[in-house]
């Protein structure tokens, strides 16, 4: 390979990243969070594990997009992202070699096969993976409509499919270089201070405003997460998401309100 075709895989979005496939929070209250999950937001279980609950949208295709594992403390124990093809994953371990990145193989989980396990520059633990189990709809979960992947359960918020997950980070242009340049991903939306510090990045690895962002962590802390978000089908069932934490006793910590790209959202706690 000549030194220009490997600039090009650094600096030119590749989109060997499908999607944003799933994510790991820990809880120390594995009971009251598989309750908030299931009856307050509407996610179904497709499996249980161990000490690890795994969970998906009604329309998410793949076998779960939310793990949730007991734990003494709480937080986001990894993130994963499928490929869009094996020669798209080998691509991006070679990738990770040449930026001196430490990594190992998994033998893969519940739903998805070998996983490629790395830290990204803050030390969030990252997976990479291609082959996954779609999800099966039984007789009564089959929907009428052949474009999507189950029935709406009516229960709860109804959350429908993951749609992106939010990063803290003590150093934005690093992790954010670290993207573009190993992972490949399109930069979509920046935050930059006069003084040219990054304090905000979004990425996209097809064709959305943005699966992953990384904000600025105030605390200096490195490894945080802020939250992450399911994708419902409008803006008056965002509202209608709020009206049932409210039911519920969830604390809203901001909105609903506009987003700076366009989509409306409220965050809780």
């Amino acid at each position: 390979m000549t030194n220009s075709s490997t600039s090009s895989v650094f600096q030119e979005p590749c989109f060997d990243l499908a999607h944003l496939a799933h994510v790991e929070m820990l809880t120390p209250t594995p009971e009251k969070s598989l309750w908030f999950f299931t009856e307050v937001m509407g996610l179904t279980v497709s499996a249980t594990k161990s000490n690890s609950v795994y969970l998906r949208g009604w329309d998410d295709y793949e076998h779960h997009t939310l793990k949730l594992t007991g734990s003494n403390t709480s937080g986001i124990k990894h993130h994963a992202f499928r490929t869009t093809s094996q020669a798209a994953l080998e691509r991006r371990v070679e990738a990770l070699k040449r930026h001196n990145t430490e990594f190992e193989w998994t033998e893969g989980d519940l739903g998805h096969g070998p996983a490629c396990r790395f830290r990204n520059p803050d030390g969030h633990v990252v997976e990479l993976y291609y082959d996954t189990q779609w999800y099966q709809a039984t007789d009564g979960t089959r929907p009428s409509l052949k474009n999507q992947a189950a029935r709406i359960p009516g229960r709860g918020a109804n959350l429908r499919r993951l749609d992106h997950l939010n990063l803290l980070a003590s150093d934005v242009k690093k992790t954010r270089i670290f993207m573009q340049d190993v992972l490949g991903c399109r930069l979509t939306e920046q935050i930059v201070f006069n003084d040219g510090s990054e304090k905000g990045a979004w990425f996209s690895v097809n064709n959305k405003s943005y699966d992953l962002a990384i904000s600025e962590d105030h605390s200096g802390s490195s490894g945080r997460f802020h939250h992450m978000t399911y994708a419902v089908d409008s803006r008056e069932e965002v509202l209608r998401a709020a009206d049932i934490c409210l039911d519920n006793g969830v604390y809203i910590e901001t909105g609903p309100h506009k987003h700076a790209v366009q989509q409306t959202f409220f965050l809780y706690v």
